[in-house]
């Protein structure tokens, strides 16, 4: 990675790094943490795992939907309020889930849930940094956030099982709830960049960034190809615990499974940053994706046992969040990071409704078929022809901008 300038590394960006560090590890802990009351919330017969599966692509798709209005928001205007609501809005909306029923899963962890992550998730939290960062650091600043934020599943999904096992579903949510609200606190230390800071001067324009960047033949491959890594990722984190219950392995072996996903996360995102910085953003996408399918492909044709599971679980893992670093690279290349909320928004979009349609038609697959074979197929067709088409979208070397 690029080595910084003197002086880069200011006490503003460090302070952003270590609370958009822990706001996102809060974040995605506990989002990622949620497949893991299907199994319990269906044997006490609160709701269907179809019903949970909606559930979860609705909070995707609100996720995606309010990603590009808050990027903008916090664009224009800074995160420290954005994301300090969002993070009540987390609370409220697990809270919910603990009522029971439908009503309350649909509501909150479906349209809260989704809304709170997309003030809580990459799309604000990297802007903030960026905006905040030099070029000369800013790269290594994002793999550093994007490393430390997957920690967060390494810790929530033990603890969330644990207090599962030890209380019971709705106790285990009601904790849940009160760690969201650690992050209104951690929101407070988020600071404007000051006049004259790494393109603190460009002014947010999100329409005319969103018209400029659909004219740009990188940033649409990417968005498409964007599809796949939310239909493949979220299908995984809501159903891996349930399959692998249903092929007989104990609850704990799940819990298990998305903690080595956080702890493998933080070293595959790192690399992930450095081979950007040599081989182009693009190259490594196109081979994230194709490497993650290959994982999925082997992890459906190899029998389940707990060893096979905690192998795929290290691999995905270690794939899992390492698009970050090549996808903000993209974006802050040809663009700047002024707009950066707003365009990561607009590709995360496409994420998001892939996010729908795999948790979703994952458990529709399940309740109509009593399998999850039809998921598998779906997660290596789609992963393939992602990796495909972001190969073919790799540019000349020549022709592609330096990450900043």
């Amino acid at each position: 990675m690029s080595t910084p300038a003197k002086g880069a590394w200011t006490p503003a960006l460090l302070t952003a790094l270590v609370a958009a560090g822990t706001i996102l590890s809060l974040s995605m802990g506990l989002r990622q943490s949620l497949g893991l009351f299907m199994e319990p919330l269906a044997r006490a017969g609160a709701v269907s795992a179809a019903a949970f599966g909606f559930a979860m692509a609705l909070q995707n798709l609100a996720w995606g939907i309010g990603q590009p209005f808050m990027g903008a928001i916090c664009d224009r205007f800074g995160g420290r309020l954005v994301v300090a609501v969002a993070a009540i809005l987390y609370g409220a909306g697990l809270a919910s889930m603990a009522s029971g029923g439908a009503l309350g899963l649909y509501l909150g962890g479906g349209l809260l849930i989704g809304l709170a992550v997309a003030a809580t998730s990459h799309g604000v939290l990297v802007g903030i940094v960026s905006r905040l960062a030099s070029p000369s650091v800013r790269a290594s600043a994002v793999s550093i956030l994007a490393a430390v934020g997957s920690l967060g599943t390494f810790a929530v999904a033990p603890a969330t099982q644990g207090m599962i096992e030890r209380w019971s579903w709705q106790g285990a949510l009601a904790g849940l709830a009160l760690l969201a609200l650690l992050m209104t606190g951690m929101a407070l230390l988020f600071r404007r960049a000051a006049p004259g800071a790494a393109d603190s001067t460009l002014r947010p324009d999100a329409r005319g960034a969103i018209v400029t960047a659909l004219r740009s033949r990188p940033f649409v491959i990417a968005t498409l190809a964007f599809f796949a890594c939310g239909f493949q990722l979220i299908f995984i984190a809501t159903h891996l615990p349930n399959f692998i219950a249903l092929c007989g392995l104990p609850p704990s072996v799940g819990a298990t499974a998305l903690a080595l996903i956080g702890l493998c996360n933080a070293l595959g995102t790192l690399l992930a940053g450095y081979l950007c910085q040599r081989w182009g953003n693009e190259p490594v996408l196109a081979l994230i994706y194709l490497l993650r399918t290959l994982a999925i492909a082997l992890f459906f044709t190899l029998p389940v046992s707990v060893e096979s599971t905690l192998i795929f679980a290290a691999a995905m893992g270690f794939l899992w969040l390492s698009v970050v670093p090549p996808v903000s690279g993209m974006i802050n290349g040809l663009f700047g990071p002024a707009n950066f909320g707003t365009l990561f928004g607009v590709m995360f979009l496409s994420h998001q409704v892939g996010a729908f349609l795999g948790a979703w038609l994952g458990g529709l697959a399940y309740q109509m078929s009593g399998s999850y074979t039809a998921g598998w197929l779906a997660l290596i067709a789609v992963g393939m022809a992602a990796a495909a088409l972001q190969f073919w979208g790799v540019r000349p070397r020549a022709e592609r901008l330096p990450s900043p």
